[in-house]
């Protein structure tokens, strides 16, 4: 049985609809992560769930219950939020008690919870202070340790690393996943950060427009996106992208780009003659001997990978992605020809925008 299930959910103000028919299972211990740009509901998203906020329509399950019976203090839900939210007139340690005071909690069990959560977020030597005396990480830290406190079955994280320094938020993507296992709960994890999303998720679930338009493992989300969108949203540097036709002459299946018939994997035979825009990551383009001839415009080394910025005859310009180790990166203003590895190549149609499966 999923830990948590949505059903069909929707939900409007008045004649706006911010999203319809959503649906979505987080298995016990899962760390799903709603991923989308801002102003497409993920925080309204995690409302609903906890009970800030009642839906439209559809049904929110917990443990196979339809929770809408159920008030918030019951549900057995933590949540931080991305800014903090902590209250200025308590210490840490008050802070990080209040949901095992709202439970009734003994006076044991709220020291001995405080402690539990306060060592495992390594802030137990900042108890005592107000929040104002903490640091931006100390009080990410804290909030997050203030919903972990009562053992939630259920962890609503709305992009709670997005306030907090670059290097705070590299160092807890890499420790908040041992963090969040640790706790045991089923995790919902909002962010519009994709570096975020593939570092810390079991599955990501992408919402845009008003639904899930792919829900997958990070890896799947990367190597096959569902669509153009999709792909765009992850990589750095985005894909590159350009319209074209699929043409077949006896095996070859062939692409025209900027005057050159470019090789593409044969399962693309079946789109022949097909309108489509061919999409390729920038890791994905290789130089060789053969390909797309193209000029070098601009190159920015950046640390383990060189990207490369080309230009076709034809004006197309699109990006490479090296390794630093490359035995010759080449220098602007430099000739060379380009072709696609198979792997980092995808067909999209030009209309809906869907993935073509080759």
């Amino acid at each position: 049985m999923s830990q948590l299930e949505l059903k069909s959910l929707g939900k409007s103000y008045g004649a706006f609809k911010v999203f319809d028919g959503l649906s979505l299972a987080a298995e016990p211990g899962e760390i799903v992560v709603i991923f989308g740009g801002s102003g497409t509901g993920k925080t309204i998203l995690l409302r609903l769930i906890a009970g800030v906020e009642e839906p439209s329509s559809g049904t929110i399950a917990l443990e196979g219950r339809d929770v809408a019976d159920i008030p918030p203090e019951h549900r057995h839900i933590g949540m931080a939020f991305q800014n903090f939210a902590l209250f200025p007139h308590m210490s840490a340690e008050e802070n990080i008690a209040t949901p095992l005071k709202a439970q009734n909690a003994s006076a044991e069990n709220i020291k001995s919870g405080v402690a539990r959560v306060a060592k495992l977020l390594k802030i137990d030597h900042v108890l005592g202070h107000a929040p104002r005396e903490l640091s931006n990480g100390q009080k990410q830290r804290t909030a997050l340790a203030r919903a972990l406190a009562a053992e939630p079955r259920i962890l609503l994280l709305d992009d709670p690393l997005r306030n907090v320094d670059a290097k705070l938020r590299f160092e807890m993507r890499l420790e908040l996943p041992r963090l969040l296992r640790q706790s045991g709960a089923t995790v919902l994890y909002v962010t519009q950060d994709y570096k975020e999303a593939m570092a810390l998720a079991d599955r990501i679930a992408v919402l845009a427009g008003g639904k899930f338009i792919q829900t997958a493992t990070p890896e799947d989300i990367y190597l096959t996106p569902a669509t153009l969108g999709v792909a765009r949203l992850f990589g750095d540097p985005a894909i590159n992208t350009v319209d074209t036709t699929v043409t077949v002459s006896g095996t070859a299946v062939t692409a025209p780009i900027s005057g050159n018939a470019v090789p593409l994997p044969s399962a693309f035979k079946a789109f022949a003659g097909r309108a489509v825009t061919l999409g390729v990551r920038p890791e994905a383009v290789e130089l060789g001997a053969s390909g797309i001839p193209a000029e070098v415009m601009a190159v920015t080394p950046l640390n383990e990978r060189t990207v490369l910025l080309l230009q076709s005859p034809g004006g197309w310009e699109f990006l490479a992605s090296l390794p630093s180790t490359a035995e010759k990166i080449p220098a602007p203003g430099s000739k060379v020809k380009a072709h696609f590895a198979a792997s980092g190549t995808h067909l999209f149609d030009k209309t809906t925008g869907e993935r073509l499966h080759g």
